[in-house]
């Protein structure tokens, strides 16, 4: 007993130190991490099964080094995620499940628009939900020491949701990053935000009434208000100062009244009426297009756009997600 305590011991101190042994095989790390799990309140039966199982795969190493919304510029980005087809489709969920979703839309007070462009984006109305065992995904990735803290946080997670029956075990197929359903939750936020909306005694996030509920009981929460912009895109003055561009989504920074901000852009009559709004302004490209005008494209971005961040934090993602919300609004 005093050698397992022991070897626990280690495990969190490495662990809490967000780093592991250079030389400790995968497997080893898995009878660490069983130990771990066990601590954390996780039945023998849950971490037996799973973690067992799991399986290290590369490929998962490899996409997280590279994700297309760090390297695309915010044209081709955008483009790619809001085409008339994706349009037409979307629009077929809708019909098929209109009562479903004005429901939902209604009672957590969150555009249905909104709704059908995360899902969009997302998983292409749930086309593309993922084929990879979120299990392996989040172990291969609590493994790599790049996030290695996030990641395990996450696994125990979702170890927790199925111990408590909250989720089916034999539906866990997802993407890369162990996100999971039409809505691409990641553990902690089904944890924390998804819900059971037709009351069948699971949380089923590849189903019409749960996963849309969940979404929308999310954005609820966040603090989406849908009578607030999202973003504009702008033409900037040359003389704005450099420290008010962001390039980055990890911190939206000098975060501005609208009506300050107007002094710093061409033609900015038309946001008069947003004057006392929060905004900021984001440079997308200026970081990521090699020899990008820092100037453009640029956006003026409100509170609803930084919220979408929250959701997935990058910035194209979030102009993608507004920008088909505006797209359903004008084609239901």
């Amino acid at each position: 007993m005093k050698k397992i305590n022991l070897i626990l011991i280690i495990f969190l101190f490495l662990f809490n130190n967000n780093f592991l042994y250079a030389d400790e095989s995968f497997e080893e790390w898995k009878i660490n991490f069983k130990l771990y799990a066990q601590d954390q309140g996780i039945s023998l039966k849950t971490i037996n099964k799973l973690i067992d199982n799991s399986k290290f795969l590369p490929k998962v190493i490899k996409y997280d080094r590279y994700q297309p919304e760090f390297y695309e510029d915010t044209k081709t980005y955008i483009s790619k995620r809001t085409s008339e087809k994706k349009i037409k489709i979307g629009s077929k969920v809708y019909i098929n499940s209109t009562d479903k979703i004005n429901l939902i839309s209604n009672k957590f007070d969150i555009d249905k628009n909104l709704l059908l462009s995360l899902m969009g984006i997302e998983t292409n109305f749930g086309n593309y939900l993922g084929k990879m065992d979120i299990i392996s995904s989040l172990v291969t990735l609590s493994y790599d020491k790049r996030r290695s803290e996030f990641f395990t946080s996450e696994l125990i997670t979702l170890l927790k949701l199925v111990d408590n029956n909250v989720v089916d075990p034999e539906t866990l197929f997802g993407s890369w990053a162990g996100a999971f359903g039409n809505f691409q939750f990641m553990p902690s936020t089904i944890k924390d935000y998804a819900i059971d909306f037709d009351d069948d005694g699971k949380i089923s996030l590849k189903k019409t009434d749960d996963s849309f509920a969940s979404a929308a009981n999310y954005l609820n929460k966040l603090g989406w208000i849908n009578s607030n912009p999202c973003f504009y895109k702008v033409e900037l003055k040359k003389n704005i100062p450099d420290n008010y561009l962001n390039f980055s989504a990890k911190k939206i920074h000098n975060v501005k009244k609208v009506k300050y901000l107007k002094k710093y852009i061409h033609e900015s009559s038309f946001l008069t009426i947003y004057d006392n709004l929060d905004a900021a302004i984001i440079t997308p490209d200026a970081e990521i297009v090699e020899n990008a005008n820092k100037h453009s494209p640029a956006f003026i971005i409100f509170n609803n756009y930084k919220l979408i961040l929250k959701w997935n934090r990058s910035l194209r993602f979030a102009l993608a997600v507004c920008t088909l919300k505006d797209k359903f609004e004008n084609a239901l």
